[in-house]
């Protein structure tokens, strides 16, 4: 209270009731794939390598040696904002020259996940790369280094397929709750679930989709068409709904930008059998390839969270939620404290209703904020907590459009 000692007019700031709640991003990617030592770098521009006395170093014809970027570190994640930083962190297209089959397989795969993630709507990635295919065997560890990354929703591995790489990914997101794994497919495989998802529907599987077959890119170097996992693409176009509709938009019915073909077509009556167990189709229409699916790897009891743009929503509700009240923090637990919280959060709901996140044609249909002396008798306010109850009606994706025709006679 501020003390006043001689007559006058005083104007002071008086922090409002209600602290807005600002949604948190939701279209951050995490990758993690293959980049060899061996691999050719840009060079760096006006810079020239130089020797222990600070000179020039020359070549054969005199001239001086351009220096080169350098490699990032193994295992060290690295925040990139276009596909040129990715060209001068972790080099650019280029041909086998000495690396394995696999390490070239695997670095072409991050290689064209990033390019595809920047190319179809990605805007910010965080990359880590490993030295040989091996060290993704078990990515455990490595997603660990992503776990204090707070911004990343997305994660993907490009090219993971294994039992053990699927768990990992899987086990990651749920565990950290603030982020989706995008998983792919087995390339190649038979036509059933069991062969393309090597992990079966899960409560873990809520926070991944798995999406399948793989798709054809342009190789810039052979000049040829590539086979190339789709999860960098797919999270491309995560971001790129997210920025024109929302993160409660189901991430389908997308073109994918970049992808000239899919590894094998799949009719309608191959969807049929995997779409019901959550295995999102990538399909070709009039000569478009589009993501054709919208499930999570969700099992029976944990139906609610069969689609991952809800999954996605939810993910971005908590988050959003859990960072916008942090003010409430040892303020005294008293009603005008529970006001303060239900003004917040109904201001934050009402939002999300307007644009159209929230289904119900009143706000009062669709959420619903509780925090009074109900959620906090005298025994819940002992223990130093404070509750609130939350309702919210996430809208679905109109997976199944149906139009009834009939036939009637002529009045």
């Amino acid at each position: 209270m501020s003390q006043y000692q001689s007559p006058g007019v005083y104007v002071e700031e008086i922090p409002p009731a209600a602290r807005p709640i600002a949604g948190v991003g939701t279209s951050t990617a995490g990758f993690i794939g293959v980049a060899p030592a061996g691999i050719v770098m840009p060079v760096e521009p006006g810079k020239f390598q130089t020797d222990s006395d600070n000179k020039p170093k020359l070549d054969a014809n005199n001239k001086p040696i351009p220096s080169t970027y350098s490699l990032a570190e193994a295992g060290n994640p690295i925040l990139l904002t276009s596909w040129e930083q990715f060209k001068n962190v972790f080099g650019d297209f280029q041909a086998k020259a000495s690396m394995s089959d696999a390490d070239f397989s695997g670095y072409q795969n991050l290689q064209h996940a990033v390019y595809g993630f920047f190319n179809n709507g990605g805007t910010r990635c965080w990359v880590m790369r490993v030295a040989t295919a091996s060290d993704l065997a078990d990515p455990s560890a490595l997603l660990r280094k992503f776990a204090a990354i707070d911004e990343i929703t997305i994660v993907a591995i490009p090219g993971a397929v294994s039992s053990a790489q699927h768990t990992a990914i899987l086990t990651h997101c749920f565990n950290l709750k603030d982020r989706v794994a995008i998983l792919d497919g087995v390339p190649e495989a038979a036509l059933t679930p069991e062969a393309i998802a090597p992990v079966g529907p899960s409560e873990a599987g809520s926070y991944g989709a798995v999406y399948f077959p793989w798709i054809q890119v342009f190789d810039p170097i052979e000049k040829k068409t590539l086979t190339v996992p789709p999860s960098g693409h797919i999270a491309g176009i995560y971001a790129r709904s997210d920025a024109n509709r929302g993160v409660f938009k189901a991430p389908a019915n997308e073109a994918i930008l970049g992808a000239l073909d899919v590894e094998r077509p799949l009719s309608k009556a191959d969807q049929d059998g995997l779409n019901p167990e959550g295995i999102n189709v990538i399909r070709v229409f009039n000569g478009t390839v589009k993501v054709w699916g919208a499930r999570t790897r969700a099992d029976e009891n944990n139906s609610e969270f069969r689609y991952i743009s809800t999954r996605r929503f939810f993910n971005f509700l908590r988050e959003s939620i859990d960072q916008g009240t942090q003010f409430v923090v040892f303020e005294p637990n008293s009603p005008a404290l529970w006001q303060r919280i239900t003004r917040t959060l109904n201001d934050f709901l009402l939002t999300q209703w307007q644009a159209g996140a929230l289904f119900g044609e009143t706000p009062k249909q669709a959420f619903f904020v509780k925090c009074d002396a109900e959620t906090n008798p005298s025994n819940v306010r002992e223990l130093g907590q404070v509750v609130t109850e939350i309702g919210v009606a996430i809208v679905k994706p109109a997976e199944f459009v149906i139009f009834r025709i009939q036939q009637t006679t002529g009045s």
